[in-house]
């Protein structure tokens, strides 16, 4: 058996070439154990201040306009039948110059032409209406 005795000449040791990292995760781990004290818990939820109690009923019940276009493109105001577009923009100027404005139910017919549709609800928007909404849209689920 034979035995590393070293190098015969000088008697210095040799230089150790790697750096000590044995401090470096201590410092390492210290900082994350003090990261993680000072974060503060995440909570899963949102704190809201909501009122309590019902809201008060409105104290005037929205008066509905109700406009049809049907299969063959007429326009229906309420059940009757539009005959022209000049008569549809005076009813809608009418509508939006009252003081609490109507609602607008436009009904569609699947066969409408989307042309129709279109116009009216630019001329409703144009003449000053704010309360436009398309009712009925079921019918175009497939």
């Amino acid at each position: 058996m034979a035995m590393n005795v070293g190098t015969g000449g000088s008697g210095d040791p040799d230089v150790m070439m790697d750096i000590n990292t044995t401090p470096l995760i201590d410092v390492m781990l210290v900082l994350l154990v003090m990261l993680i004290i000072t974060l503060p818990i995440q909570l899963h939820s949102v704190n809201l201040n909501m009122p309590i109690g019902n809201p008060p009923p409105p104290l005037v019940e929205p008066e509905v306009v109700k406009v049809d276009v049907d299969g063959s493109s007429r326009i229906y105001w309420n059940g009757d039948v539009v005959p022209d577009r000049a008569t549809l923009e005076q009813k809608l100027t009418a509508a939006a110059a009252q003081a609490a404005q109507p609602e607008l139910h436009l009904r569609p017919d699947k066969a409408a032409k989307y042309e129709v549709v279109a116009e009216v609800m630019a001329s409703a928007q144009r003449l000053g209406m704010t309360k436009i909404g398309i009712v009925g849209s079921e019918q175009f689920i497939e």
